[in-house]
């Protein structure tokens, strides 16, 4: 992370917006905007997307993510935390999501066992791995927090009707409506709860986690962007 970056007691009183969650993702331009503009987020909304890579990719992800969900049940500071992640993990990601990759994959005329780990896919799961292991709550919060509300930008951008073909509907259903949304101000509820009692080096350990994997989520969509022969910015 570059040293410019303005403190998070700093910035409060500068943007006039005490919310923790806000100075990770203000600190995290140009990529956080890349990501939730990015045109081939902007395709699956249209339901022009090539799915076939992207999805194949993005599968590789479940397992690494589910255990980050644990890790984050483990970890987190109170019973009243740890109930939505849990059962987010238990509702949507084991069942919702993972039956939605085994229909869209197989659609898609996917092996589900033969893709190759692309160079950022890696690069992401061995994010969720660090953060994982360092037991350390806001971290991982941090990571999921990343991940889902940058999906959460894109997928409420787009306009109805939704694409007929149930690949494209299906993921953005998945990562936009009210239960989606809840899950979402929680996480940055959490970010919001912990963050400003945090020592300035643990904010910055937080915003540097923050802005990787912001930038993994640009990466990731160009990389999909590249598959499927669509232009990046």
């Amino acid at each position: 992370m570059s040293d410019d970056v303005t403190s998070f007691d700093r910035w409060r009183v500068t943007a006039g917006a005490p919310a923790f969650s806000e100075w990770l993702r203000s600190s995290s331009e140009p990529d956080w905007t890349d990501v939730v503009t990015h045109p081939f987020a902007a395709a699956i909304t249209r339901g022009e997307a090539d799915m076939r890579h992207y999805l194949a990719q993005d599968f590789q992800f479940v397992d690494a993510f589910t255990a980050l969900l644990g890790a984050a049940v483990a970890s987190a500071d109170s019973f009243e935390a740890r109930v939505p992640i849990g059962r987010f993990l238990g509702l949507t990601v084991a069942d919702t999501e993972r039956g939605y990759f085994h229909r869209a994959l197989a659609a898609l005329g996917v092996n589900i066992a033969a893709p190759t780990p692309e160079p950022v896919t890696a690069d992401f799961r061995a994010l969720m791995d660090e953060a994982r292991s360092s037991a350390d709550y806001p971290l991982i919060i941090a990571v999921l927090c990343v991940a889902e509300w940058t999906y959460l930008g894109w997928a409420s951008r787009a306009a109805d009707p939704l694409p007929e073909n149930f690949v494209h509907r299906e993921w953005i259903e998945l990562h936009e409506g009210p239960e989606f949304r809840a899950w979402v101000g929680f996480l940055r509820g959490e970010l919001d709860r912990l963050g400003p009692g945090l020592p300035e080096a643990e904010q910055r350990r937080v915003l540097d986690v923050f802005r990787r994997a912001t930038h993994l989520e640009r990466r990731f969509f160009d990389m999909a962007a590249g598959a499927s022969g669509q232009a990046c910015p």
